[in-house]
């Protein structure tokens, strides 16, 4: 399984970005997908997820009500809607995948990740 993240870039405080990952390779076996961030000098931090075939959704408390996380199966996609960003958003953003189940906020979880795209939120 291979998971290539798309969508990051330079935005203002109060914008919207959209993120895409595009699962490639044995995705029958998928149980989750998720969003984690990290900043330079700071620890993973869990963002979002979205179980693969119900399309149940777990989010951080600092982006509730602002990030929506969804899937589309027959596009092998996992998609981070992102609104309303604050500075505190920026950070290197990463896709994961999980073929088991768990704690959904978990890094342990996962067994395939992106390479990461950058987001930053700056004036």
């Amino acid at each position: 399984v291979v998971l290539q993240e798309s969508g990051g870039g330079l935005v203002q405080p109060g914008d919207s970005l959209r993120l895409s990952c595009t699962v490639s390779g044995h995705t029958f076996s998928l149980t989750a997908m998720a969003w984690f961030r990290q900043d330079p000098g700071k620890e993973r931090e869990f963002v979002a997820a979205v179980t693969w075939s119900a399309a149940i959704t777990t989010y951080a408390d600092s982006v509730k009500g602002r990030f929506i996380i969804d899937r589309d199966t027959a596009k092998n996609t996992a998609f981070l809607q992102m609104n309303s960003l604050k500075t505190e958003d920026t950070a290197v953003y990463y896709c994961a995948a999980a073929s088991k189940s768990g704690y959904p906020g978990s890094d342990r979880l996962y067994d395939y990740w992106g390479r990461g795209t950058q987001v930053t939120v700056s004036s």
